[in-house]
């Protein structure tokens, strides 16, 4: 399962954590997010002041993609019933049979007309490059029912109140690019904080090449903003 407040949470747990130790300058608290988790470390920067920079990686808003599709293909009312629909009557059968069905783990074998994301994936989830027995993306996948909160969540909706520094990374040949364009343009947007913000767009870079590619993800520029900004 998943939840937006459970890895707000998990963000807000390690700063607690950090604060409390004598080898750390509790002013001087940064934090990173990668794919889905960058999303959510953006809306914990929303809400949380004692993080001075976030660095959200290659984005994705879950709430987003959860009631809308990807794309926003199916941002429609009649779209989300039928998901409701069939999410309510998979939790149903769970309960009956006492077993969570899964779904949304990385597709295996890949079909030869897979989208390029999907090969990207595979290409990192499948093989030695990021495979883990207890990865959910390179084994079973999620519930299918996980990510039903999320159909009625919208994440970073104060990010325009962001005072603290924020850099969103992504690569411009990734299919999720419009997640951490549209999520910059929303935390600039009718805000006094900008000048501490900054969209830097990898050109060439797929969605997963700023999961691990080190020729490829921007550490120098990445260190210099958090530098600056503390």
């Amino acid at each position: 399962m998943n939840s937006p407040d459970i890895n707000v949470e998990d963000f807000q747990s390690a700063v607690d954590f950090l604060s409390n130790l004598e080898n750390v300058d509790s002013e001087k608290i940064s934090i990173i997010g990668i794919c889905g988790w960058g999303g959510m470390a953006l809306q914990t920067a929303c809400i949380d002041t004692r993080i001075k920079v976030t660095i959200a990686s290659t984005m994705y808003d879950m709430s987003r993609v959860s009631g809308n599709g990807y794309f926003d293909s199916e941002n429609n009312e009649e779209a989300r019933y039928k998901q409701r629909v069939a999410i309510n009557k998979q939790r149903t059968e769970d309960f009956k049979t006492g077993e969570y069905k899964l779904g949304g783990g990385v597709v295996d074998p890949l079909p030869e007309d897979s989208p390029q994301f999907v090969k990207d994936y595979h290409a990192y989830y499948k093989t030695p490059r990021g495979y883990h027995k207890r990865s959910l993306n390179s084994n079973g996948g999620w519930c299918v029912t996980a990510g039903t909160s999320l159909m009625n969540t919208r994440l970073l909706y104060y990010s325009n109140e962001i005072r603290n520094a924020v850099m969103i990374v992504h690569g411009d040949k990734a299919h999720s690019y419009y997640f951490g364009k549209d999520a910059y343009d929303n935390m600039i947007n009718k805000s006094k904080y900008t000048a501490n913000k900054e969209f830097l767009s990898i050109e060439g870079a797929s969605h997963c090449d700023l999961y691990d590619q080190k020729d490829i993800i921007p550490f120098d520029k990445i260190e210099k903003f958090i530098r600056n900004n503390i």
